[in-house]
């Protein structure tokens, strides 16, 4: 089975999630197709948790390939559905449930 693609997104403005954006950073993206439909994207952050957020404040980027494994973490395995960490309860994961677009096991 071929490997998807990887996608990124240059974060080009915070809004109102200045605690948990970084403007000018690479964020890599999770494919969420629910989400896409809402006008929300999906990044993966520091911690390796994905997060839902309007996809008006980023822009998707081409990565060139030397730098696709540094950018998407490859020493950090990908979240699985459902693995969010309980403490980690925020305006972010309040969107995801109120749109129905919560991460599902």
């Amino acid at each position: 089975m071929p490997r998807k693609k990887s996608r990124f997104v240059l974060c080009v403005a915070q809004g109102t999630y200045r605690a948990s954006l970084q403007m000018r950073k690479v964020y890599r993206v999770v494919d969420d197709p629910k989400a896409e439909a809402h006008g929300l994207v999906r990044v993966i952050d520091e911690s390796g948790e994905g997060y839902l957020f309007p996809a008006s404040l980023f822009v998707s980027i081409e990565v060139p390939t030397k730098a696709v494994l540094v950018f998407s973490g490859t020493d950090m395995p990908l979240p699985r559905p459902g693995s969010r960490s309980p403490a980690r309860v925020g305006a972010a994961q309040q969107r995801d449930a109120r749109c129905g677009l919560a991460m599902s096991a």
